[in-house]
């Protein structure tokens, strides 16, 4: 009985968490100031970058002749809810300051676990390194973003184009030679397994153990890591940072943001201390009181400085050609 009342109260806390993003998403699009052409941005919807029913993304392009900077966004949702579609304000973000947005979507957890996630990122990375000049992108000036899970998979983009891994997918986007010039992993969970490190540092609710917990079942629960080439090291981007491999290429900056409330702050501390450790240039922006995702909310000061802090970096970090 004890594990039937767990397992409804899990599910009913999911239900709730993506039913409130999506319904968020979706009085947001609704209001004027959403409006993409209100910033002289045109949007692509749904260009197919592989050969799954999920392998689609959405191209955020300005009016402005180009070549342009390119982002390729990676959605959050614990790896099993969201889309690019509930992430349409980052993307619209982005592009309203001149860069073409690639806001791709990726196959979910749990019917689809670890690596689907990390091959359908490889897989659109691909797909816009060969294709992202159509677009008016200059893929020489790459940005990979993303917050939470997003983060994570966007962090792990970064691995594959500077080490030379063993999965097959990593390989191939070691194999474009394009390296990003920046990574932007926002709120990251950078560690999926040992989900219930978070509440041995702080005590957490109820809620967010459960949240966190089922991040890890979902993504990594029944996967065979000895079955898999380099096993789960690409679900945990985190250790890879903090252990003694190096890079084949060099990796290239990061801006990672993340509030002080936020139950993964943690991740985003020891992303900066690993990063520095290798002498990677690397900013960390702390926004005291907010939680989790918290740049979404644009209308908020925080918010708003982040995204501020965030494009003066990027404008240091990819200087017009």
């Amino acid at each position: 009985m004890a594990g039937l009342v767990e397992r409804a109260r899990v599910a009913t806390g999911s239900l709730l968490t993506d039913s409130a993003f999506r319904a968020a998403a979706l009085v947001g699009r609704l209001h004027p100031n959403a409006r993409p052409a209100r910033y002289g941005v045109d949007v692509v919807r749904d260009v197919a970058y592989g050969g799954e029913s999920e392998h689609r993304l959405d191209v955020w392009r300005p009016r402005t002749p180009g070549p342009h900077p390119a982002v390729l966004y990676v959605h959050g949702g614990g790896f099993r809810i969201l889309s690019k579609d509930t992430h349409w304000v980052m993307a619209l973000a982005f592009a309203r300051r001149g860069y073409v947005v690639f806001n791709v979507d990726y196959r979910l957890a749990p019917r689809h676990r670890f690596p689907a996630a990390v091959q359908d990122v490889c897989r659109a990375y691909e797909w816009v390194v060969a294709n992202g000049a159509r677009y008016g992108a200059e893929v020489s000036r790459l940005v990979v973003a993303g917050e939470s899970a997003g983060a994570n998979l966007a962090a792990v983009l970064a691995i594959a184009a500077c080490y030379e891994r063993p999965e097959p997918w990593a390989r191939a986007v070691y194999a474009t030679g394009v390296v990003p010039k920046v990574c932007v992993p926002a709120c990251g969970v950078l560690q999926v397994s040992d989900a219930a490190r978070f509440s041995r540092r702080r005590r957490l609710s109820t809620f967010l153990n459960d949240r966190l917990a089922e991040v890890q079942r979902a993504y990594l629960g029944g996967v065979d890591a000895l079955a898999l080439p380099g096993g789960t090291d690409l679900a945990d981007p985190l250790l890879l940072f903090e252990s003694d491999t190096l890079p084949a290429r060099p990796l290239p900056a990061f801006f990672a943001g993340v509030g002080t409330r936020d139950p993964l702050l943690d991740d985003t501390r020891r992303l900066e201390a690993a990063l520095m450790r290798r002498g990677v240039t690397c900013r960390a922006s702390y926004h005291e009181g907010e939680v989790h995702a918290f740049l979404a909310l644009v209308f908020r000061r925080e918010a708003r400085r982040y995204w501020r802090e965030l494009f003066a970096f990027l404008d240091e970090q990819l200087p017009v050609t």
